[in-house]
Parts: structure tokens; sequence; C-alpha cells
């Protein structure tokens, strides 16, 4: 049986189902695919990269340089429409918002989420890198383990695992087995299931796919996203990224999600930060 071709960036399922089409000059429908949904709610990541690839055309830049997403209300599969505004068009950077709705039983729009975000061009970014910033230290990949390798379902899993390459450490997995680290640590192996190589867009993704810290914290059940920052740092090269994730402090109903996100040429090319409500009792 001849072996299907890996999927690339611009042809993959990840292209197709954050593809917005243009309706007017800053209007763009969408119709969010059920493919990215944790258990019934839209994945935040890939609600950003939807978010992002609007702004990619409203705006003279290409890539995300930054970008903040307050998370309103939850998203559900279905359609939706991006507004998008053009803040300020520089030489270097451009910025713009945008949010995305959706429709209550009446038909009214409904936001979702809102984001602010400053487009550049990655390619001319100049090559110093001065850093004090290290690789995650991940097993090797046929170390590590997927929701494919347990016995049942990993819990809080949906659809989007079925489109993801995740392979989890080892040791950020105690709360798969009852026995919760309480460090507060996820890091694994990252790629999309068809082998379509990581861009800025799928990066979005990347640093808010993994399994919430909040599971090796001994808590279980949904952790919803009330903000997200992602700064996209360079271009990554073909090949798996390393995500690395953790939480220094839960307090109050609330705890911060530090990420990383590592190239196959060990490049940090994403970082972020993000507040999440943590459902306790």
């Amino acid at each position: 049986m001849a072996q299907a071709s890996q999927a690339t960036i611009g042809n993959s399922e990840f292209d197709r189902d954050t593809a917005v089409t243009r309706r007017a000059e800053g209007v763009y429908d969408i119709d969010l695919s059920a493919s990215w949904t944790i258990i019934n709610a839209v994945n935040g990541g890939y609600l950003l990269a939807v978010l992002g690839r609007a702004l990619a055309d409203a705006l003279p830049h290409p890539d995300p340089f930054t970008i903040s997403a307050h998370y309103l209300t939850a998203s559900r599969p279905g359609p939706a429409v991006v507004r998008t505004d053009v803040v300020r068009t520089g030489r270097t950077l451009s910025t713009g918002q945008a949010s995305l709705f959706q429709y209550d039983e009446q038909g009214g729009e409904v936001e979702r989420i809102r984001v602010l975000a400053s487009y550049g061009d990655l390619d001319t970014l100049p090559d110093d890198v001065r850093t004090t910033a290290k690789p995650p230290a991940v097993p090797p990949m046929d170390q590590c383990f997927g929701p494919e390798d347990g016995p049942a379902p990993v819990p809080g899993s949906s659809a989007i695992t079925d489109r993801l390459m995740l392979k989890l450490d080892p040791s950020t997995l105690g709360w798969a087995l009852g026995s919760p680290s309480g460090k507060g640590e996820m890091r694994a192996w990252f790629g999309l299931k068809d082998g379509r190589d990581a861009d800025p867009f799928s990066l979005l993704l990347a640093v808010d796919a993994l399994p919430p810290t909040a599971f090796e914290l001994g808590i279980s059940g949904w952790v919803p996203t009330v903000e997200l920052t992602v700064h996209i740092r360079c271009r990554p090269a073909p090949g798996p990224l390393r995500v690395s994730i953790t939480t220094r402090n839960l307090a109050g109903g609330f705890l911060e999600e530090d990420a990383e996100v590592w190239d196959s040429a060990d490049r940090l090319v994403a970082q972020s930060r993000q507040l999440a409500r943590v459902r306790l009792g």
C-alpha cells in the first residue's frame, strides 16, 4: 500500500480549518471546525490561529510577532464572524485588533474572543541571538507517550488529539497514573498528525495544545483560559517541536502557564503566558 503523502504548509487540515473568507473589508467568515475541540469547547490555540489568519490578511505584514487574547465566552463549532480593525501601520510593524463573534438563539452576535496583535516579517529579523534560555530536557520521542499509548483515552481528550502528534515526557505524566507530581510542569514533543511542518500560525496552537499543568498539581477538569499572550520569535525549522509549560503559582482559583516552544534547530521560536481559571472542589 502506498504511504499517504505528508501534508505541507498551506495544504493541510489545519490550514483548511483556520482559513477565513473575506466578506467585506475587515470582515471575515469561518465555520469553526469540531475537529479542534476539547470535550465540547473549541481549543483556544486553534481560535487564536483563526484570528491570526484574519489579521494577516487585514494587515500589510505577514507574521504575528505578538498577539494577546482575552477569552470572553466559550466558542462552539459552527459559523462565526471575525471583525478586524487596523490600529497602526509602519515600516517594520503593523498593529491590529480583531474579535470573533458567534450567534445566540435569537441570531444576535456574541463576542467570544478579542485580540490585539503586532505583525512584522520574520524573514527580515537579524540572526544575532544572545540568550541564557536552554531547550527543555525532553527524552527521545520513542521514550515518551501519547494518548494512543494508554489503555483508555486520556481524561479530557477529545477530537483535537486525533490531529496532533503529541508525545509527553514520562516525568510529567504522573497525573495519568493517579500520582501527580505536584510540580506544575508539562513537557512534550509536538507536531501535527498529518506531518505538516510548523509555521507561525501553528505555533499559536502549540502553546495551548498540551494537557494543562493543573493535572500535575492534582487538579482534574476543565481549565478555561482567561487571557493568553504569545510571542513568535522566529520562523521554525522543519521537524517536531518541543514544548515546555510550567506553573509556579496557583492562587485564588487562577494559575499562570508559561510556555516555551523550541524547534529542531534548538531555537526558541515561541513563548507565551496565559492566565487560566481552575475549578476547585
